[in-house]
């Protein structure tokens, strides 16, 4: 049986925010299933949402033994999304950065795309309640990997995306090194590389309400340094 869409939200610690994300994203998205990924979460993530998966069919879980990275996250959910046929695959913050209301635009423009990039630097994009080091940090990224990996895309280290399946069957999936804001540059730099189309719809990006941030000096410095092997080793 072939199902159309698969949400994933890897979790670390997100108790405050997963059980009202979920129900927000099928009022949003009836139809759509979420596959929540935990890193063994100390707060019980994986607990609360483990109830939800008996009641809803829609909502599934996989446990994972530690915090192993987000890149690793993101391919565990999307090996288990190719596994069961589904067609648009979205990437998903779980602390309501990313807010649902903008799935139906994203499930709207991939009809005309094999990835869709939601951008905070397009018209009509943004990013609300950030303080004015994380909009530089954050900006020049974007910025700098685009120079370096001659992409035309303003908002390259976002993680609100959604992929055709056949996009994902085509990158080689054991050959994705990256992690965090990196792992999302590889991943639009891959598919670029590869002639797929990819589009930017504006989405407002929302500062955490609840939990804490997991941004931090070594994921910065990682996505510095992986910017330029992309270049060098990606073709």
């Amino acid at each position: 049986m072939e199902y159309e869409t698969l949400i994933i939200i890897p979790t670390y610690n997100e108790i405050d925010n997963i059980i009202r994300l979920i129900s927000r994203i099928h009022q949003t998205v009836p139809a759509a299933h979420v596959l929540v990924i935990d890193d063994n979460s100390p707060d019980g993530t994986g607990d609360a949402v483990e109830p939800l998966t008996k009641s809803d069919q829609r909502v599934f879980l996989l446990r994972r033994e530690g915090k192993l990275g987000l890149g690793t996250a993101y391919l565990t959910g999307f090996r288990y999304a190719l596994e069961r046929g589904y067609r648009y695959i979205f990437e998903m913050d779980a602390d309501f950065s990313h807010d649902p209301g903008h799935l139906p635009a994203f499930l709207e423009a991939i009809k005309g795309a094999d990835l869709v990039l939601g951008s905070r630097y397009v018209p009509g994009g943004g990013v609300e309640n950030w303080p004015l080091w994380r909009q530089l940090v954050s900006r020049g990224g974007s910025l700098y990997s685009r120079v370096i990996l001659g992409l035309p895309y303003h908002d390259l280290t976002g993680g609100f995306k959604c992929f055709r399946r056949e996009t994902l069957e085509a990158l080689g999936l054991d050959s994705i090194y990256s992690e965090g804001y990196s792992f999302q540059i590889e991943m639009t730099y891959r598919a670029s590389r590869k002639g797929f189309k990819i589009v930017e719809i504006p989405i407002v990006f929302r500062e955490r309400a609840e939990g804490v941030s997991k941004m931090s000096r070594k994921i910065f410095l990682e996505a510095v340094l992986r910017v330029w092997q992309m270049r060098l080793t990606i073709s």
